[in-house]
C-alpha cells in the first residue's frame, strides 16, 4: 500500500501573497455552492410546504454535519497536497477495484449534473419561456465558459464568479422571507427533533442527502490543493488550516441560512398549497402568494443555482477521473459527454421533478464511498502527521458517517418500497 509523506510547513515553493486572512478564503465558498443546488431547493421547498416548520431541525443538523465534512476534506488537500480521489487512486492497488470505485463516483457526479442542468433549464423556462432542451444547452454552455477559468489556472477568477452567483442565489431565495417573516415561535419549535409519519422521514432523508453530496467532498480537497500549492515561512499549513476553518464557517453559514430560508418561505407562505412539490409549481405558488417580483427573484436564484453548481460538479467529475484513473481528457469533450444524460432527459420530455428525485437517490449510493475514506484518511498519522484528526474529531466523523449512511439507506428503502 502506497504511503504519502505530508508536506512540511517550510517546503520551498513559489511565494503566495497572504496579506490577510481574507485573501486565503475562497475554496469553501466554491464547494459550498453544492449545498445550494436545485436538489436542495426542491427538498427544502417540499418539506416546508408539506410539513411547515417541522423539519427545521433537519436543515440545521445537516449544516452542522456538513461543516465537519467539508473541513476534513479541505484539510486533507492542504496537508497532503493531493485530492481525495488522488489518494484513493494510490491506495486502491488493484486496477479492477479502482475502476469500479471510479465508476460509482463518476455516476454520482453525472447524477449531480443532471439535477443541476435540469434546474437551470427549468429556471430559463420560467424566466424566458425557453424550451427545456434549449435551456439545458445554454446552462451547459455557460458552465463550460466558467470552467475554463479554473482549467486555465485562474483560480481566483473562478472563485469570484462562483461567489457572485452564490450571492445572487442568496438574494433570490431569501427575498420572500423578508416580505413575509416566519413565525418565530414555530421556528423555535421546529428545532425539536421529531417526525410525523413516514413521509416526513423520507423528506428528512432527502434534505440530508441533498445537503451532504459526494462530489462536494471530492471537489473541496482538490480546490484547496490547487489554491495553495506550496508553503512559505509566512504561509504555513497551520495558518492555512486556521483560515480554512473560517472559510468553511462562512460558506456553510451562507448555505445553511439560504436553505433554511427556502424551508421557512415555503412553511410561511406555501403550506398546504397544491403543486409545490415541483419547481414550477413552487414558482407559481410564490407568484400567487407574494407577487411576481418575488417569483422572478426565485427563478433568478434557481438559474444561478444551476449555473454555479453544475460548474463545480463538472470540476469534481474531472478530478475524479484524473485522480482515480490517471486519465485527463480535454475539458470541453468531457463536459459535452457529461451533459448528454441531462439533455437526453430534457429532449425526451421526462418530468424534470422526477429526474431530480432520481438523481438524489443515486447520490445516496455514493455518500459512504466518499465519506468513510475521508474520515479514515484524515485520521492517519503517516499521511497527516501532526495535523491528523484528534480522537474526538474522528469520533464525530464516524458518528456523522453512521447517521448519514443510515438515513440514506432509509431514503432508498422508502423510495423503492413506496412506504
Amino acid at each position: 500500500m502506497a504511503r504519502t509523506v505530508p508536506l512540511p510547513d517550510t517546503t520551498a515553493r513559489p511565494a503566495a501573497r497572504p496579506r490577510n486572512i481574507l485573501w486565503l478564503l475562497g475554496p469553501a465558498l466554491v464547494a459550498g455552492v453544492a449545498y445550494l443546488d436545485p436538489g436542495n431547493v426542491a427538498s427544502n421547498m417540499t418539506a416546508g410546504a408539506q410539513f411547515g416548520y417541522l423539519l427545521v431541525w433537519v436543515v440545521v443538523t445537516g449544516n452542522v454535519m456538513a461543516w465537519l465534512i467539508q473541513y476534513l476534506s479541505a484539510k486533507l488537500g492542504l496537508v497532503t497536497g493531493r485530492s481525495l480521489p488522488e489518494l484513493l487512486g494510490e491506495r486502491i492497488g488493484r486496477k479492477p477495484a479502482r475502476r469500479l470505485y471510479w465508476l460509482q463516483a463518476e455516476l454520482v457526479a453525472m447524477a449531480t449534473d443532471v439535477a443541476e442542468v435540469i434546474g437551470g433549464a427549468v429556471a430559463l423556462w420560467l424566466l424566458f419561456d425557453l424550451p427545456l432542451f434549449l435551456g439545458g444547452i445554454i446552462t451547459g454552455g455557460i458552465s463550460i465558459v466558467v470552467l475554463q477559468l479554473q482549467n486555465s489556472g485562474r483560480h481566483r477568477s473562478f472563485e469570484y464568479v462562483i461567489v457572485t452567483l452564490m450571492l445572487v442565489i442568496a438574494v433570490g431565495f431569501t427575498a420572500g422571507v423578508f416580505l413575509n417573516p416566519p413565525d418565530g415561535g414555530a421556528v423555535v419549535e421546529g428545532l425539536v427533533p421529531r417526525f410525523e409519519g413516514s413521509e416526513s422521514v423520507l423528506l428528512a432523508a432527502s434534505i440530508l442527502g441533498a445537503t451532504v453530496m459526494p462530489h462536494a467532498i471530492y471537489a473541496h480537497s482538490a480546490l484547496t490543493r490547487d489554491r495553495f500549492p506550496g508553503r512559505t515561512a509566512t504561509l504555513t499549513t497551520t495558518r492555512l488550516i486556521k483560515a480554512t476553518k473560517w472559510d468553511v464557517t462562512i460558506a456553510l453559514a451562507v448555505a445553511g441560512s439560504v436553505n433554511l430560508a427556502i424551508l421557512l418561505l415555503a412553511a410561511g407562505s406555501l403550506q398546504g398549497v397544491a403543486g409545490t412539490d415541483t419547481l414550477e409549481g413552487a414558482h407559481a405558488a410564490i407568484a400567487a402568494s407574494l407577487g411576481g417580483v418575488v417569483a422572478t427573484l426565485f427563478a433568478v436564484g434557481l438559474l444561478a443555482s444551476g449555473l454555479a453548481s453544475t460548474s463545480v460538479g463538472a470540476y469534481a467529475g474531472a478530478e475524479i477521473m484524473q485522480g482515480l484513473l490517471k486519465i485527463r481528457i480535454p475539458m470541453l469533450l468531457r463536459r459535452l459527454i457529461t451533459l448528454l444524460p441531462a439533455l437526453a432527459i430534457l429532449a425526451l420530455g421526462i418530468d424534470p421533478t422526477w429526474a431530480l428525485i432520481l438523481s438524489q437517490v443515486i447520490l445516496s449510493f455514493g455518500i459512504p464511498f466518499a465519506l468513510i475514506p475521508l474520515v479514515w484518511l484524515t485520521a492517519q498519522r503517516d499521511l497527516m502527521g501532526s495535523h491528523r484528526n484528534h480522537w474526538w474529531t474522528t469520533g464525530l466523523g464516524v458518528l456523522v458517517s453512521v447517521l448519514l449512511v443510515g438515513l440514506n439507506v432509509t431514503l432508498l428503502v422508502l423510495t423503492f418500497t413506496g412506504a
